[in-house]
């Protein structure tokens, strides 16, 4: 029976530590430890978890470490076969850990997720969420410009996304990894190894690594019969740039934080990992430096940030390009 180890980054999030935990703990798969890093504990959520989970093993490094890097403190310390991602507010039916295991029986397979609905209130019992049939993610699609996706995500699910497919990325969180290609994938810098890419510290990291896995050969597998439930703090508007209205209106919910890493990641990615820089990266980027100038210039704070990294990022690209050439 495969190891696994169950890692969640905490941020002030004491309000799912019960019904989420409660949720890894009633798996079917046995075989596992859970690793918590805590990333901010302003609400008491780490001493919450300590008293109602205790055979949880805590990472509490006292400041904000971010997803990307916390996640890689797991995977350099914990040994195992996979990783299970469960983001704070992810809640996973009790097989999904056994079902999403089935489909790395195909040793190609490096990443995968399963099917992720949308859930609001807390208030619910796990029951009610059953009832709900709006997706969330069924993995990630990732377009010519650049722009990625969560396949299926706000759509009713009439069973569309019934079938075990290979998807070109997968949101993480509720993703699986690999070890081996957790470690194939990763690339050694002056002090430390990455996994997920630091210098994102959260958003669009988990795609940026699947583009990295693709390029490299591995496959992403998107597992049906994995069912769990997602709050999400920031998805992608109703019906997109179709939407200029509604696209203004959700945007104005994100946090300028989150508006700013979307906007700078997004970008990384691109250089880091796109093969071509195809016309399409440019119209987008251009329309969308538009709609920042006219309905959010705060984002725009993020520029110096951004030029400081594209150096590093472009040097990342010829490490990941020299490594993926080396290989028999």
């Amino acid at each position: 029976m495969p190891k696994v180890v169950i890692v969640q980054v905490i941020y002030n999030t004491k309000k799912f530590i019960e019904p989420v935990f409660g949720a890894i703990f009633n798996q079917t798969h046995k075989n596992f430890e859970v690793v918590a890093v805590i990333s901010g504990n302003d609400d008491g959520g780490k001493e919450l978890l300590m008293q109602k989970f205790p055979q949880v093993k805590i990472i509490d490094p006292g400041y904000n470490i971010g997803f990307a890097k916390g996640h890689n403190l797991v995977f350099s310390q914990f040994s195992a076969d996979f990783y299970q991602l469960v983001n704070p507010d992810f809640i996973m039916e009790p097989d999904y850990v056994e079902q999403i295991l089935k489909v790395f029986q195909d040793e190609k397979i490096g990443a995968a997720t399963g099917k992720l609905y949308q859930f609001k209130d807390l208030r619910f019992k796990i029951e009610d969420f059953r009832s709900n049939k709006i997706l969330d993610t069924t993995g990630v699609t990732i377009g010519k410009s650049g722009r990625a996706r969560d396949r299926g995500q706000h759509e009713e699910d009439r069973g569309q996304y019934d079938k075990s497919t290979n998807i070109q990325a997968v949101s993480a969180a509720g993703a699986m990894y690999r070890a081996s290609a957790l470690q194939a994938t990763s690339y050694k810098l002056q002090t430390r190894v990455e996994f997920f890419d630091e210098d994102f510290h959260s958003y669009w990291e988990d795609v940026d690594l699947a583009w990295r896995m693709s390029n490299a050969g591995w496959q992403c597998k998107f597992a049906p019969l994995a069912v769990g439930y997602h709050g999400r703090g920031a998805g992608s508007s109703k019906n997109g740039y179709m939407d200029v209205a509604g696209f203004v209106k959700h945007h104005k919910t994100l946090s300028p934080r989150i508006r700013q890493l979307n906007y700078q990641n997004h970008i990384l990615m691109y250089v880091k990992n796109s093969p071509w820089f195809y016309p399409q990266f440019f119209v987008r980027e251009f329309f969308m430096l538009g709609y920042i100038l006219l309905f959010e210039i705060s984002t725009l704070k993020v520029l110096p940030q951004m030029l400081r990294l594209l150096p590093r990022i472009w040097e990342k690209r010829k490490l990941i390009i020299d490594s993926t050439h080396s290989r028999p």
